[in-house]
């Protein structure tokens, strides 16, 4: 490109210096033919200089016509001339173009390659920033395993820490519970020991609830169930009005304790009734003296008697109905402490609970009539008293008893008046249980009873 720049000035002086010798030539050859315009002029005034002018006319017409020959050849070339710089410009302005295109098309390069080196940047710049954020996150994360790790070891020493503590508390409890074992078996042993009886049923009456097997070593160690009915057997002559003192009662309901916790226990629950060792304890239930010894130990007897009704157990319904269970609970329901009353109450709930002994209540009137009358005076005392937890036991046995066809006929002639309206609606406000129990038993006894309160 460079080299047809350096060509380009040399050939256009070139052609310019042509067409200015083709027009000194144009100009020399008007010359001649006004000269020979003159000859012919003067050949025309004489005859022989007219022949002489007019050869010389003649003579002068060929290079006059060569010379507009000339003049023709001129303007061609001055044509071609123009032509050929018209043609030199328009190549000069492609060439131009052609180097304004490669400049263009240079920068454009150079534009792209910028370009292309920005976005390199950008991405070798956006991967250092990944890397530097990958790096940060792994450092990060190495940080919290390391912090995890430091956790779940502080975490894990604690427990092994709070294990060993309660290995060594277990130990320790174990030995000291090794040494309450001793000194359970010790007591035990003492009750077979007349001189140190009464101190071993005061400590063993306290511990009773501390070892579970207590029934068991009871039962099963030599003498001792003798030694207990002796205790309790030896207070019947001092059951006398005012024969039984505090001192006397207190001893007998340490030993009556021992009894309700075997009595408690399943596995010598039933060898406690084949005994019949509950008819032991009958002569005090059937004591009628309002004196604290003689409700103490009425009361502590009763205890003996709900823990066996407590679970359901046919065979200790069985048992109970073949005695005078029944009717020594309703005395104490008439006559006694509001406690007695209720120990008393649900051993009688307990015995209606099961079929055989609703089936005993109300296979005759007199028993019926027995039961029923009972509960209708503890209703009437209860409007004045308002025991919350003797009422609840009461509404039970009526509803129980309602399940009986014969027994339902009869209470809904004589279910007690305040058990009918509001009486004890603000007393059992609180109470969902009874109040449902209630409402069941007045739908049960209305005469067409076919639905349920849910």
């Amino acid at each position: 490109m460079h080299s047809m720049q350096g060509q380009h000035p040399s050939n256009l002086q070139y052609l310019q210096h042509q067409a200015a010798g083709l027009s000194a030539q144009n100009r020399q050859g008007g010359g001649g033919s006004g000269g020979g315009g003159a000859g012919g002029s003067g050949g025309g005034g004489g005859g022989g200089g007219g022949g002489g002018g007019g050869g010389g006319a003649m003579h002068g017409m060929g290079p006059n016509q060569m010379n507009f020959g000339a003049g023709g050849l001129g303007n061609m070339n001055n044509s071609q001339l123009a032509m050929q710089l018209h043609q030199q410009q328009q190549a000069q302005q492609q060439q131009v173009q052609q180097q304004q295109q490669a400049q263009q098309q240079l920068q454009q390069q150079q534009q792209q390659q910028l370009h292309q080196q920005q976005q390199r940047q950008q991405q070798q710049q956006q991967q250092l920033q990944q890397a530097q954020a990958q790096a940060q996150q792994q450092q990060q994360q190495q940080q919290q395993q390391q912090a995890q790790q430091q956790q779940a070891q502080l975490q894990q020493a604690q427990q092994q820490a709070h294990q060993q503590q309660q290995q060594q508390q277990q130990q320790q409890q174990f030995r000291l519970a090794s040494i309450d074992d001793e000194k359970i078996y010790h007591l035990v042993l003492e009750l077979t020991n007349p001189v140190n009886r009464e101190q071993a049923l005061l400590e063993l009456s306290k511990k009773r609830e501390q070892f579970d097997e207590l029934a068991l070593v009871l039962w099963h160690s030599f003498g001792v169930m003798a030694a207990l009915l002796q205790e309790i057997v030896s207070v019947y002559p001092l059951l006398a009005p005012s024969g039984l003192t505090a001192h006397a009662s207190n001893r007998v309901c340490n030993a009556l304790a021992l009894l309700q916790c075997v009595a408690s226990h399943p596995d010598t629950r039933g060898l406690f009734l084949n005994a019949h060792i509950p008819l032991f304890l009958y002569p005090f239930l059937n004591t009628t003296s309002k004196t604290r010894p003689f409700e103490y130990l009425r009361l502590t007897s009763l205890g003996v008697i709900g823990a066996l009704v407590k679970n359901d157990n046919t065979e200790v319904i069985t048992f109970l109905l073949s005695t005078e269970i029944i009717p020594l609970c309703l005395r104490i329901m008439e006559t006694g402490s509001e406690l007695s009353k209720t120990v008393a109450i649900f051993i009688v709930q307990r015995i209606l609970l099961d079929d055989m002994g609703l089936a005993y209540i109300c296979q005759t009137y007199e028993r019926f009539y027995a039961v029923g009358t009972v509960l209708s005076n503890m209703v009437h005392q209860l409007v004045d008293t308002l025991a919350v937890r003797l009422l609840k036991h009461v509404v039970k046995c009526y509803l129980r008893l309602s399940d009986n066809p014969r027994a339902r006929e009869a209470l809904r002639q004589c279910l007690p008046e305040p058990l009918r309206d509001a009486t004890f609606a603000q007393v059992l406000k609180d109470d969902m249980t009874t109040k449902r129990c209630l409402a069941q038993l007045i739908i049960n006894l209305s005469d067409n009873s076919n639905g349920a309160v849910n």
